[in-house]
């Protein structure tokens, strides 16, 4: 596997790459590599000639109280897995080799980045525009690997691509879970072993809530649902229950193919993300 830290010494790998003809499966990471990350390798692997990673935690994306500092990294592991799932080339770069200038220009979310997440978070999906914007450029991908767990994420992501022309697919990839259900995270790790036991029944109240839509195709009964199965279940503090189309995630869900159901919980170290998503012609 390639290792390599400059942007000179990436564009040289990924120009010889491209002249040779090979299509390119880019997977963006912030480390601390779990199943998740590594099914979204398997998936490049399936599909394209040469898989590029990249290790880089994003500073643009964190909020001044956020756990930027605290964000899990491990760049020895994160390279033993990433030569295991079979990448070609991981690119890990310094923060002032990604931004050595700050000339003013900046890129906005829109309406998508004020829901969920993003509402509580200002600012949060621009610094996720900024990185991905620059990584796209950089490794030039034909197709590029996201986990329907940051489902937010993944729906700025395919209307950047969409809106701005970018010469690439976004590729979802479902969520990778524990064998209880719980969605795999590097911020897991920050859960006491009683918020651990407690943490799966985000999914099954999502579970439970999604299956009430299915039959009543009433949104705020749903998240009724979810909601009382979380506080009955966990400790935890609810930050959101939200039942929105998608991947415009808006409140109008009458007359959209697909839905979400999307839950953020708090516990004392450790703010949890899940979601399910429903192709809501299949209850027309």
């Amino acid at each position: 596997m390639i290792q390599v830290q400059l942007i000179k010494d990436l564009k040289q790998n990924i120009n010889a790459t491209k002249k040779s003809g090979k299509s390119i499966g880019f997977v963006p990471t912030m480390g601390y590599l779990h199943e998740g990350h590594m099914s979204l390798v398997e998936q490049a692997r399936k599909e394209n000639d040469f898989v590029v990673m990249s290790i880089f935690v994003n500073p643009a994306q964190f909020g001044p109280n956020e756990d930027l500092d605290r964000y899990p990294r491990d760049l020895e592991r994160d390279t033993k897995m990433a030569v295991e799932a079979g990448v070609d080339l991981l690119f890990f770069p310094q923060v002032n080799e990604m931004y050595p200038q700050d000339g003013g220009i900046s890129i906005r979310a829109g309406a998508q980045a004020d829901v969920l997440c993003g509402a509580s978070r200002p600012g949060h999906f621009d610094g996720v525009l900024k990185v991905v914007t620059k990584l796209f450029h950089l490794v030039e991908p034909t197709k590029v690997y996201f986990g329907q767990k940051d489902a937010q994420q993944l729906a700025i992501i395919e209307t950047l691509v969409r809106d701005y022309n970018f010469p690439l697919e976004v590729k979802r990839v479902s969520t990778v879970r524990e064998e209880d259900g719980l969605a795999k995270s590097s911020r897991n790790v920050f859960l006491s072993e009683k918020e651990r036991a407690e943490a799966p029944i985000i999914q099954q109240a999502i579970q439970l809530g999604m299956d009430d839509f299915k039959i009543n195709q009433d949104s705020e009964k749903a998240k009724q649902v979810t909601i009382r199965h979380i506080e009955n279940g966990t400790s935890g503090k609810i930050d959101y229950v939200e039942l929105l189309s998608y991947p415009d995630l808006t409140n109008n869900v009458s007359n959209n193919t697909s839905v979400i159901l999307a839950v953020a919980v708090f516990f004392e170290k450790a703010r949890l993300i899940d979601n399910l998503i429903l192709n809501n012609e299949e209850n027309k």
